[in-house]
């Protein structure tokens, strides 16, 4: 049994890592980062100065901008600059407007945002925001989570320096010794009224997956599923509709819609993996909304526990982890026990490790597809008592292990593979060899 402060830290820990979010989080974090660097200089920027880690860069580089019609960071830059509150967090452009939008490709066009690599600092999340203006200037900094502030300064009055302080409150909320065992026990006893806030996860990605059904957005993977075409082909299962309703939410909030999504572990296709599956297999199937409550807990605390060892960005896409996280909602949705879920996560990591990250982008919406396809069929064979066994690959008995090992390649073992990635999207044209 979990102790009331376990129980307390775990609640803690979900309401800081599942949030609202507008855009893809990466171009996002650097938007509020320089919001914040702006509102700490009080004048607006002539000249704006950014030094990003390269997992940043990647992710920032091909996804839309909600409501500019635009894609890549300049704008996310500029918006952050003109019109960006950095009380919103994640939503830190929910303001913005066709005028901010035109205001925006001006600041653009003048010239006054220089964006380099950050190549001293090796956290993966990085975002150092440096505004100009007035004669004054104004340093942001955000490392390790994509809303982590560890140093503000303007000229030479340093407001904060977490650089290299000990460990925070928040770190220990977030180092939690947490095992897959105590993310089910809290999922399936904590009282409800307590995690009941996890509905809103449900609210606000089935209106997300509402938009891209409505619109055409990115590669309209959702709309063609529901064709006459994808109908012929896929039927009209809950299957179909599981991937269906998944890729609409992806395909709208890649494509740069001005609509919230709730994140996970600071990422919007992260929340809408580990929800609408769930979400979709519970309407499907009738579960209640105690269920539905509980199995959308198991799915969004299981993502954030495999965040825990792998990292806010690393080479492993995301969608390994968020479908994993609903593998074991559905699982449990399907009337399964402790142990048919952790079949589940370990039919998971025997699939689709190793699948990479090549950045945010409309194309993103295949990927979480896949990895939603690979949840359910993971869940049918765990229901079954079925799954990968220690004598294949990275598999081992203790499902926490085989957790880890996934989270350990995803972290460590793929570096080389992240730096490749970026490389070759870096020098589109070259063959791999010349970009060398």
């Amino acid at each position: 049994m979990l102790s009331n402060e376990e129980t307390q830290a775990i609640i803690n820990l979900m309401r800081r890592e599942v949030v609202p979010a507008i855009g893809c989080t990466e171009p996002i974090a650097v938007a509020l980062c320089v919001a914040k660097a702006r509102e700490l200089l009080g004048y607006l920027p002539e000249k704006i100065d950014l030094r990003l880690s390269a997992n940043i860069l990647k992710n920032a580089m091909g996804v839309g901008i909600p409501g500019t019609g635009m894609i890549g960071l300049p704008i996310a830059v500029a918006l952050g600059a003109l019109i960006g509150k950095s009380e919103y967090q994640l939503e830190v452009i929910k303001d913005s407007d066709p005028d901010a939008v035109a205001r925006g490709k001006r600041f653009i066009e003048e010239n006054r945002i220089h964006i380099s690599l950050e190549e001293e600092d090796d956290d993966k999340l990085y975002v150092q925001a440096c505004c100009k203006g007035g004669g004054h200037e104004a340093e942001a900094i955000i490392k390790q989570h994509h809303t982590h502030f560890v140093f503000l300064r303007r000229d030479d009055e340093v407001v904060l320096d977490r650089r290299h302080a000990g460990v925070s409150v928040e770190a220990v909320e977030e180092d939690l010794p947490l095992t897959l065992r105590k993310v089910y026990d809290f999922a399936v006893s904590t009282d409800l009224e307590k995690i009941r806030f996890i509905l809103e996860a449900k609210r606000l990605n089935e209106k997300a997956a509402a938009d891209g059904l409505r619109e055409n957005y990115g590669h309209q993977l959702g709309k063609t599923l529901c064709s006459p075409l994808g109908k012929g082909i896929m039927g009209e299962s809950i299957f179909s509709k599981i991937l269906s309703v998944t890729s609409c939410a992806c395909d709208a909030r890649m494509a740069g819609a001005m609509i919230p999504v709730m994140s996970n572990s600071g990422s919007g296709n992260q929340g809408i993996c580990t929800t609408m599956p769930v979400v979709v297999f519970a309407e499907e199937n009738h579960n209640t909304e105690e269920e539905l409550i509980r199995a959308l807990t198991l799915s969004n605390l299981t993502a954030i526990y495999i965040k825990q060892s792998l990292g806010s960005l690393s080479a492993l896409c995301g969608c390994v982890v968020a479908s994993t996280g609903s593998s074991t909602g559905i699982t449990y949705l399907m009337g399964g026990n402790y142990e048919q879920v952790s079949f589940a996560v370990k039919n998971m990591i025997a699939n689709l490790t190793g699948m990479i990250c090549d950045g945010a982008k409309p194309s993103c919406a295949l990927k979480l597809t896949t990895g939603v396809g690979t949840a359910v069929m993971s869940a049918m064979l765990a229901i079954q008592h079925k799954y990968v066994t220690s004598a294949e690959g990275i598999i081992e008995d203790d499902v926490d292990r085989s957790i880890h090992n996934l989270t350990a390649i995803g972290s460590t073992g793929m570096d080389v593979t992240d730096r490749y990635v970026l490389n070759i999207m870096t020098h589109k044209g070259k063959t791999p060899q010349d970009n060398n």
